[in-house]
């Protein structure tokens, strides 16, 4: 994972401004990062904020994503994977996740960021070691959404 000292702190502090009202994280199956993402920012974003997460072939959301952040108290066994259709409109700013895949588009008008990171959801290795994937992908998402959120 990158550290706090990579390129990403300047697309964070783009994110910081106050006009942003409603940010949307992308990735293909909005499964794991985009979900993880989507928790973590509800979490720390201040009031009047609207965050979403879609996919461009929606699945379902993976119990490791859900399991890992409930380990630092976010909730988010009532989410649903949802397609890039469903986002309400308008959407400020898109943050994209993907790393290894081709990620969704967005066509509307948005300030657009991408944050590759590695997909959880396809780690190898016994289900310890696959949850600490999701682990590692939570913990820098957290990391760079405390910074968008000045938390």
């Amino acid at each position: 994972m990158t550290g706090l000292g990579e390129s990403w702190c300047s697309d964070a502090d783009a994110l910081r401004k106050p006009g942003f009202r409603h940010i949307l994280f992308l990735c293909v199956a909005n499964s794991a990062r985009s979900q993880m993402a989507e928790g973590i920012a509800r979490d720390l974003a201040p009031t009047g904020v609207r965050v979403s997460s879609a996919g461009s072939e929606p699945a379902s959301v993976r119990p490791q994503a859900v399991a890992a952040l409930a380990e630092i108290g976010i909730d988010i066994s009532g989410h649903c994977s949802k397609g890039v259709d469903d986002v309400a409109r308008p959407v400020d700013a898109v943050v994209t996740l993907c790393a290894e895949e081709v990620c969704p588009v967005w066509l509307g008008d948005a300030h657009r960021v991408h944050w590759g990171l590695p997909d959880p959801a396809v780690a190898v290795g016994t289900p310890q070691e696959q949850l600490d994937a999701f682990r590692e992908v939570r913990d820098e998402l957290r990391r760079r959404l405390s910074v968008v959120f000045g938390r």
